[in-house]
């Protein structure tokens, strides 16, 4: 999958923050400078720049500019998501640290909490997701369970950290992402995840349980994901519909 123009130019300015030749306390060019260096629009450039503020790498103040507040990310789960692709980018910098991977068939209890059957078989693949930041808290618990008929993936989801697990089952097994639901909560850190999280049992945190159909809007694979709340930042940029 190609990488979107702003997220290249995003990644760009944030490897030229990390090395020092915008240090911190200085202003980046202006917007028109930004567009003349990457030969790219005034809407790419704000949206690689926003990129940078989600990240907490740089400020922006009227007639003052963009100014460098950092030198690297801030520690934490930042989802800024639009679309399919959008997510399965977003696999290459939160990578997966397995857990455990084992067949499940769910109960009662399971299947309403994911939306399921009763008794359908799924292969459960725990893992912590962590930004790759060296010594920081994993940003997220993740339990996906994938169709019991992708079971053989299981060495492929243990070898390729970096890349979505609904990616692979489209890569591998031809079934395409059509759709995915998405529905939000907040929960209390259960007790089995404290210590994994690294955070107090009963602190609160978001739940996030997505549903991945594809083209004839069957569901092969769910995934519920526990946030700790200070490790979580959602954002997203809302479009002003044109009438007329």
């Amino acid at each position: 999958m190609s990488e979107t123009r702003y997220a290249q130019v995003a990644r760009d300015l944030t490897a030229a923050i990390e090395d020092g030749r915008f240090p911190v306390g200085s202003l980046l060019p202006t917007e028109l400078e930004l567009c003349d260096l990457y030969n790219a629009s005034r809407h790419t450039i704000r949206s690689a720049i926003q990129e940078l503020q989600d990240l907490g790498l740089v400020s922006r103040r009227k007639k003052v500019g963009t100014r460098v507040e950092a030198a690297s990310p801030q520690a934490g789960y930042r989802q800024s998501l639009g679309s399919v692709d959008d997510l399965i980018q977003f696999g290459v910098s939160h990578t997966r640290e397995v857990q455990t991977i084992a067949p499940v068939t769910a109960g009662r209890a399971l299947a309403k909490t994911l939306g399921c059957a009763v008794n359908r078989e799924w292969l459960r693949v725990s893992s912590l997701r962590r930004t790759g930041e060296p010594g920081a808290p994993p940003v997220a618990w993740t339990d996906a369970y994938v169709d019991a008929a992708y079971a053989d993936l299981a060495e492929a989801i243990r070898s390729t950290p970096d890349v979505l697990i609904s990616d692979l089952i489209e890569k591998r097994c031809g079934r395409t992402i059509a759709n995915i639901r998405q529905d939000v909560d907040a929960v209390l850190v259960p007790a089995d995840l404290a210590a994994p999280l690294q955070v107090e049992m009963g602190s609160p945190a978001l739940r996030i349980i997505r549903h991945y159909q594809d083209i004839a809007g069957a569901v092969f694979e769910i995934t519920l994901t526990i946030h700790p709340a200070e490790r979580f930042k959602f954002s997203m940029l809302l479009h002003r519909e044109r009438i007329g």
